[in-house]
């Protein structure tokens, strides 16, 4: 018996598939022995191989990348569980189709049986459909797996979240889809076996090389070579490095620019720099850039490093970046990209600091969580009628007229000092923790003198 959704009981579906069905849909594992990939979960005595042996899966949300595996998991849990496959789609899915599945799978289960509705790309649904969904999950209805190419802590709501358990899918390896590839020109059911093909293995690393992890292109564009390449003298298809490049022309990075793989770049980008790692911090550029990354976002973080974690120890950073961001805009690609190499390879290798940073964020917390401090009386403004007369401005010395353009008064309330900016010795920072070494032992002194004026009653010369 089949269902609207057009399968029936746990089937893998293999079997009703047209032969010009893509050879990546054709080759989806008809068991867990089948599966390749994902070791670190379906690997022996791993926590999802248990609990699916176990059948003690309840609703599951499979993320990652494209062409990781996460519709072929889906099918063999079904299978392996003795459960009717529902399948929606996120992006074609409404809540009419939702309450229909639901339908099914109440029949289902007033007939002893168990449905488990698997809905791709889930986070396309929206906050509506989700939660359309968590009655039925809660009650035990589905069994719902939802696979997602986006984080589903950002991307899926946080009640369903929480009631399902959640598997991060990572990218094939390199020999696992050289496995696929040659399984598939053996299989001469589903795969590519009454062919008389001949794969050289430069040509197999070379597909799974580019393929980037991802099963579906690399078998794809394995189909693609064998399909369109003339047999040979002998009556074979040689499938070579030159046609296996023919058939998949350029490397589509993974790259969603505005989720998980955006933010894991770019954080993986800073913190190159931030560790003075040239070489890494070029890789990471080079991503951003094949992948279409918006350059204005590149040049911000530039801008922002260049204050954050360089700062004083180069007082050119700042400037450098700056001109890096406006030279971007005015020249634009492709030649925008040997401005970025200059800038990004100067930040990487100047000396660091975050003590500016650190130390606006220690004043912050004073403002934040201690006592507003008063303007000192000899600080504040003076340039108007009455000032004076209320003691504004008065005893307030003009550093320009001293040696040095330096005069030790106060500039906090008396006995509300605070030490935030502790200079490094990076750098040119080595320099302004000298100048500020002088100053601070001047004031220091003056104001012990102040103080000892001030237990034996008279008034200092200065005003503090």
């Amino acid at each position: 018996m089949e269902d609207l959704f057009g399968h029936g009981p746990g089937t893998a579906e293999s079997s009703a598939l047209p032969a010009d069905a893509p050879l990546a849909t054709r080759m989806r594992p008809a068991s867990l022995e089948e599966y390749v990939g994902q070791e670190h979960l379906l690997g022996k005595g791993k926590l999802l191989r248990r609990a699916i042996e176990a059948d003690r899966l309840s609703s599951v949300i499979l993320y990652g990348p494209p062409g990781t595996g996460k519709t072929s998991l889906a099918r063999l849990i079904a299978s392996h569980t003795k459960s009717r496959f529902l399948e929606l789609s996120g992006v074609e899915g409404s809540v009419a189709d939702i309450r229909k599945a639901v339908g099914i799978a109440a029949i289902e289960s007033a007939n002893g049986g168990r449905t488990l509705l698997f809905i791709d790309e889930i986070h396309r649904f929206n906050k509506a459909q989700q939660d359309s969904l968590l009655p039925d999950v809660e009650r035990g209805t589905v069994r719902l797996i939802g696979a997602t190419t986006q984080n589903p802590f950002f991307s899926i709501n946080s009640p369903l979240v929480s009631r399902s358990q959640i598997f991060q899918l990572q990218p094939l390896g390199l020999e696992d889809l050289v496995t696929l590839q040659y399984r598939a020109v053996a299989d001469d059911v589903r795969g590519l076996g009454r062919l008389p093909i001949d794969l050289d293995r430069d040509a197999a690393n070379h597909l799974a090389t580019i393929s980037d992890g991802d099963a579906r292109k690399c078998l794809n564009a394995l189909e693609i070579a064998a399909r369109t390449t003339p047999y040979n003298g002998e009556g074979r298809i040689p499938i070579t490095l030159e046609v296996a490049s023919e058939s998949i022309q350029r490397k589509a990075v993974v790259y969603d620019g505005t989720g998980d793989d955006h933010y894991d770049t770019a954080s993986a980008f800073i913190k190159s720099m931030r560790g003075s790692d040239p070489d890494a911090a070029l890789y990471w550029l080079a991503k951003m850039l094949h992948a279409g990354e918006e350059l204005r976002f590149i040049t911000r973080r530039l801008v922002i490093f260049a204050s954050e974690d360089i700062g004083l120890a180069d007082p050119l950073a700042l400037p450098l970046a700056l001109s890096a961001q406006q030279a971007v805009e005015f020249v634009g690609l492709p030649e925008a990209r040997i401005t970025l190499a200059h800038a990004v390879v100067y930040l990487a290798a100047a000396p660091k600091s975050n003590s500016a940073y650190a130390a606006l964020g220690k004043a912050r917390e004073d403002v934040e969580k201690g006592r507003t401090l008063p303007v000192p009386a000899h600080l504040r403004d003076s340039h108007y009628k009455g000032a004076k007369s209320m003691g504004h401005g008065i005893g307030y010395q003009y550093p320009h007229d001293h040696e040095g353009g330096y005069v030790p008064q106060a500039y906090l309330p008396q006995g509300e000092g605070r030490r935030y900016y502790t200079p490094t010795r990076e750098g040119a920072e080595a320099r302004i923790a000298d100048r500020l070494e002088v100053w601070r032992k001047q004031f220091a002194d003056a104001d012990k003198i102040r103080a000892e004026l001030a237990n034996q009653g008279q008034s200092p010369k200065r005003q503090s």
